[in-house]
């Protein structure tokens, strides 16, 4: 009896460690200013100043609807696109799959920093730079979501492959009416683990966007709170960034079941 209760001491203290600083910035962000710099989580009085601010001080419905166009975009392509290249390396063979597949594997130890200027060059060769193209275009195929679809591919039975070919179905109707359908938990983590990383993304939006009506809300964010429009309100920053880690944690609520099942079941193997 007292291990166990040792046991769910140790869980519970880790809990709070972990959770407290979260809940000092929500409680911070309802609090007057004068009580931020305290450790306590429960605010004397309750006001919502802090998120009027924000709204008053930078367009951040507007970056909000920009951000989700954006990383709607990239996670439908991340989908549809590496689920296709994932499909090949599964399950088609051709010369040259092992060292493709090598290639793919390699591109996951190169540093973001080492294709940062390449890539700004192309999108200045493009024209794409103060458009959404910059935003959406280098980020539909995804190295990580390649892999995670193929191992899953691996685990579908080779007979219902076979079954599908003599019925006449194509690639791509086998890919999309067959392993589409018995797919959905990776799909979905591939979706949240996409739109989380495209949502959170500040540098590469700070390089090739500058116009304001176009900006994403992680970036008006940074430039709100770092360039000095906040005032040094704290609560204020604190708010902005409540807001932005809003949808995120909305969109893992809802869809947690599916990402611990799929991380549980496409064990990377083979």
């Amino acid at each position: 009896m007292l291990k166990k209760l040792s046991f769910y001491g140790f869980l519970i203290f880790w809990t709070i460690i972990f959770i407290y600083p979260f809940l000092w910035m929500i409680s911070a962000t309802v609090r007057p200013e004068a009580e931020i710099g305290g450790f306590g989580i429960i605010p004397s009085s309750v006001s919502l100043h802090s998120y009027k601010l924000v709204f008053q001080k930078i367009p951040i419905i507007r970056a909000f609807l920009n951000s989700l166009f954006v990383a709607s975009m990239v996670t439908l392509g991340v989908i549809v696109f590496s689920s296709m290249i994932g499909y090949s390396l599964a399950r088609l063979q051709f010369r040259g799959k092992k060292l493709m597949f090598g290639l793919i594997l390699f591109t996951m130890t190169l540093p973001f920093q080492i294709t940062l200027i390449p890539q700004y060059i192309l999108m200045v060769k493009f024209k794409w730079t103060e458009t959404f193209l910059a935003l959406i275009v280098p980020y539909l195929v995804n190295t990580f979501a390649i892999i995670l679809f193929r191992q899953h591919f691996l685990t579908i039975p080779q007979d219902l492959v076979e079954a599908a070919r003599i019925d006449g179905c194509s690639e791509f109707h086998v890919l999309f009416r067959i392993f589409w359908p018995l797919s959905v938990p990776t799909i979905i983590t591939v979706g949240i683990i996409t739109f989380m990383t495209v949502w959170n993304e500040v540098l590469w939006p700070l390089i090739v966007i500058h116009e304001r009506n176009l900006m994403t809300m992680p970036q008006i964010v940074t430039i709100f709170v770092v360039g000095g429009q906040a005032e040094g309100l704290m609560g204020v920053k604190l708010a902005a960034a409540t807001l932005l880690a809003l949808p995120i944690i909305v969109a893992y609520s809802i869809f947690q079941r599916y990402f611990i099942e799929s991380m549980a079941s496409s064990g990377l193997k083979n």
